[in-house]
């Protein structure tokens, strides 16, 4: 009886590729594993596609959900964004797909997974340290780093590949973007990205949206209501996690909401460019934090913010199943207790400018706001306090200067 090998299946020509290839250097029985996690028209076609190419089984898992609930609401509590900008669409995914990857590995009695990424990037480490965490006595393969028997370095050299092996699909080698795409975000690498001086053809590269020119001259304002930091309602209307991602990318692509353009640094250690689409994340990031800058104090905002920095680093680098990451989101967790309360906004040409937010729990209070104050607030005892604040400063000052005699 021939060995099981799970592969992790987009349908795109890597992967199909792959199948034939797992077959004919280790005579795997391979089964495919597709992993939905919003990726849409995507997983079209792919039964009789992996079928064709050689498998024996495909499994197509609805993620969705799971994906929202469990990896990006605990990254958006914790206001997780690599290097100011990468809002983790591509990383928040990666663990949710290695931990199905895993389960069906299980249920199939599988001894191996294997997956496509390249040698390069930054998934081949998310998947296997994801899958490694689980179930380290799964063999782990790498096509693409297995350049001994991993021969082929081009579009072309797979389609020649796959026709060889009497695998006939309409692939073709034109250049194109390399994307990654699920419910969260879109992200888009080569052609002209590749070189930094390059502007982006958002003509030709924007799927979920418009840039904030073609965007319509007239505002949309929208409200969102959250309950313990979990967002339940749009413009009122109460509905499920994925579902107002849904929403949110609608409204968001068409305002030219959540384009960015970054080089970021690579856990192998390069650089390299790309360009995200996060149209509805970025509307819920942003409306997240508006409603805690009323109801977390000062120093829990501020320790929350290094651990939402400590969050992303963790989720970029694939550490999700990690005793860490347990502990910093049980820190975030703790202080989305009253993270409750509806959050206004307007969206216009690339913008979301703020119109108004209430909370039951905020901490915000007008009397002591304003310049007239209250009871609570008498303007003399900032006499003492800045005197005691600024008590080393001025200490500092005076030795400084008799050292200067």
């Amino acid at each position: 009886m021939k060995e099981k090998v799970v592969l992790a299946y987009s349908g795109g020509l890597d992967t199909t590729a792959i199948i034939p290839w797992l077959k004919e250097h280790f005579d795997y029985e391979v089964i495919c594993c597709c992993i939905d996690c919003g990726q849409g028209s995507e997983l079209d076609g792919l039964e009789e596609r992996a079928k064709l190419s050689g498998a024996s089984k495909l499994y197509i898992e609805d993620l969705v959900d799971d994906f929202c609930d469990n990896y990006i609401i605990p990254c958006v509590q914790a206001g997780a964004v690599y290097e100011n900008k990468y809002l983790l669409g591509t990383s928040m995914a990666r663990p949710a797909i290695a931990k199905r990857l895993v389960e069906i590995a299980r249920k199939e009695g599988a001894s191996a997974i294997c997956h496509g990424a390249t040698g390069k990037g930054n998934d081949q480490i998310r998947f296997e340290l994801g899958i490694k965490a689980l179930a380290p006595d799964l063999k782990i393969i790498a096509p693409w780093r297995m350049t001994d028997i991993w021969t082929m370095q081009s579009r072309e050299d797979e389609i020649e590949y796959c026709k060889q092996h009497g695998i006939h699909l309409p692939f073709s080698a034109d250049s194109s973007y390399s994307r990654d795409r699920n419910l969260w975000h879109i992200s888009h690498e080569g052609l002209e990205l590749e070189d930094p001086a390059s502007e982006p053809n958002y003509d030709h590269l924007l799927v979920l949206g418009v840039t904030p020119e073609k965007a319509p001259d007239e505002a949309e304002y929208v409200t969102m209501t959250f309950e313990k930091g979990i967002p339940v309602s749009v413009n009122g209307e109460k509905m499920k996690v994925s579902d107002i991602i849904r929403k949110l990318n609608e409204l968001g692509g068409k305002h030219g909401i959540g384009i960015v353009d970054i080089v970021e640094n690579r856990v192998v250690g390069m650089k390299s460019r790309g360009v995200y689409e996060t149209p509805g994340g970025t509307i819920l990031m942003e409306a997240h934090q508006q409603l805690e800058e009323l109801v977390l104090d000062r120093a829990t905002m501020e320790t929350k913010k290094d651990m939402g920095n400590k969050m992303a680093q963790i989720v970029y680098e694939g550490k999700w199943f990690t005793p860490l990451r347990e502990a910093v989101q049980a820190f975030v967790e703790s202080t989305q207790q009253y993270v409750t309360g509806e959050v206004k906004f307007k969206l216009y040409k690339g913008n979301i400018i703020k119109a108004g937010t209430t909370s039951p729990y905020s901490l915000y209070s007008e009397s002591l706001a304003s310049f007239t104050t209250g009871e609570l607030y008498d303007h003399h005892d900032a006499d003492g306090f800045i005197t005691l604040f600024g008590l080393p400063l001025k200490v500092r000052a005076m030795k400084m200067a008799e050292a200067g005699k």
